[in-house]
């Protein structure tokens, strides 16, 4: 049978920046309380008491290191150079037996030209290609065959060379998001290998996010 404690802990996990606010003391047990009165109603399907629920939020541990870790603290001071790209173009296709010759055919282009950005990620049933806006003309060219499932124009790359071993930080892209997201900055797509970080951003956006990103390291 569910408790209040379980209700209470099940809410605050999916609601991040409210489970930091409470891990810092800095949030007020009592309004908190009412207003997770109807939601644990709701769960329980029964009528429950604020100083039930009051009693629980001062009972629930939040991860420890959900942005006080000294180690992530060290990590995110240390990010490494952060560059700026613009004029790029997002493109999706449908996955398909022949779009590898497809975008083999880019790759051979881009072999002659290192100035270009570009970056191809395959999911499951889709596949995506940021790369300089320049090549527009080329990309739907070798890809008329395939079938295009968006494509989007005037973004921005913003790219952070990341610590090794950041990989074993736990915590660090959450950081990075929540700053963004705090600033009601939306990401259009996010690339990222072992020790890099990108985040693809509308071209209006690129200069707050770049300062929010800056201001990490401060």
């Amino acid at each position: 049978m569910k408790t209040i404690s379980a209700c209470v802990e099940e809410l605050l996990v999916s609601q991040p920046f409210l489970e930091e606010a409470l891990s810092r003391n800095i949030i007020n047990y009592s309004a908190l309380a009412e207003e997770l009165v109807t939601p644990i109603s709701e769960m329980l399907k029964k009528p429950v008491k604020t100083g039930a629920i009051m009693m629980a939020l001062r009972r629930y541990n939040p991860p420890t290191d959900l942005g006080n870790s000294p180690r992530l603290k060290r990590v995110i001071k240390n990010l490494g150079d952060i560059t700026v790209r613009s004029n790029l173009s997002d493109f999706t296709f449908q996955n398909s037996n022949t779009l590898i010759n497809s975008h083999s055919k880019i790759l051979e282009h881009l072999n002659t030209n290192n100035n270009i950005f570009y970056a191809f990620t395959r999911g499951i049933l889709e596949s995506t290609i940021i790369i300089s806006s320049s090549q527009k003309a080329y990309v739907l060219e070798h890809f008329k065959n395939e079938k295009q499932l968006g494509v989007k124009e005037q973004l921005s790359a913003i790219s952070i060379s990341l610590p090794k071993g950041n990989s074993k930080i736990t915590g660090l892209y959450y950081q990075i998001f929540k700053r963004l997201a705090w600033e009601g900055i939306s990401l259009y797509e996010v690339v990222s290998t072992t020790n890099e970080f990108t985040v693809l951003v509308e071209d209006e956006l690129v200069d707050k996010a770049f300062s929010v990103i800056k201001r990490l390291k401060s």
